[in-house]
């Protein structure tokens, strides 16, 4: 066989395995080889009846993860994206707003909070106030 007639029948049995994806799967799982394959589709011929079982028509559920697949990928490429279109100087400024919106917070919570302590606590300075039976 020279090498124009391998390169033909190597792209072939490549459209063969596009054909009868369930192939690919096989060769995965290490059940067979392509070497194995392909000499069998070159000593068998592409309308053997072993091939059958290599057929797949796509059910639906093959559609449906493809298409949580491109959403997922979809998703991602949005925040891509996004993240690119991102203004350093605004994404600072509006950190340093949180920033300053949590610490305002975090004092209002203290003044508000020993003022409510201080009322109710009866028992002094104790961190632990045991009460006797």
């Amino acid at each position: 066989m020279t090498t124009k007639n391998r390169k033909q029948s190597v792209e072939q049995f490549k459209q063969f395995v596009k054909k009868h994806p369930k192939l690919i799967t096989e060769v995965r799982k290490g059940n067979k080889g392509w070497q194995e394959l392909f000499e069998d589709w070159y000593l068998l011929g592409e309308n053997d009846t072993i091939w059958k079982r290599y057929t797949e028509k796509v059910t639906e559920t093959a559609k449906e993860t493809e298409k949580k697949e491109e959403k997922k990928n979809d998703f991602f490429s949005q925040i891509v994206t996004a993240v690119k279109k991102m203004d350093a100087e605004q994404v600072n400024h509006h950190i340093h707003n949180m920033s300053s919106t949590i610490a305002t917070l975090q004092n209002l919570v203290e003044q508000f909070g020993s003022k409510g302590t201080g009322q109710n606590n009866s028992t002094g300075n104790h961190p632990f106030s045991f009460r006797k039976d």
